[in-house]
């Protein structure tokens, strides 16, 4: 069997991959029901699903023709690293600045990684996600996250 398409060949494996790592961590957790799930309830379905898609990618590749086989380019190490630098960022920030202060530094620092970048739109994008997400997990979901940064309240 032949790979006609080498990026969608490795991205679908590593859906896949990435889909099961995380179906079969999500199995150390209580299941519960479909009325009231538990913990590895989701990312068990989330697992599942990422490595089903991962396959159909993969099924692709082996199978639809393209026109230079698509070969993999070079792993952009920059972008990569303002990324996981930006997600690690935000883990340290945000017990101790709070989510107003967390989720704003995440959305322009990873924006950063593009080759597009535009304060406005960066600006903008992180106030609607910093909106939003207080109102999905603080307010609609009622989690403690913390909100403000510690010196304020």
């Amino acid at each position: 069997m032949k790979i006609k398409s080498q990026k969608d060949f490795w991205a679908g494996l590593m859906f896949v991959a990435v889909g099961l790592a995380f179906a079969w961590g999500a199995t150390g957790y209580s299941f519960g029901s479909s009325a009231r799930p538990g913990p590895g309830y989701f990312p068990f379905g989330l697992g599942i699903l990422l490595a089903l898609l991962g396959a159909l990618v993969l099924l692709g590749a082996l199978t639809i023709e393209t026109e230079d086989g698509e070969p993999v380019g070079r792993i952009g190490w920059r972008p990569l690293g303002i990324i996981v630098g930006s997600i690690v960022l935000f883990g340290v920030l945000l017990p101790r600045g709070g989510m107003v202060i967390a989720l704003p530094v995440l959305v322009i620092t990873s924006a950063l990684a593009g080759d597009e970048f535009h304060w406005l739109e960066a600006l903008v994008n992180s106030v609607v996600l910093t909106l939003l997400s207080y109102a999905i997990f603080i307010w609609g979901l009622g989690l403690t996250i913390p909100v403000w940064p510690k010196f304020v309240g």
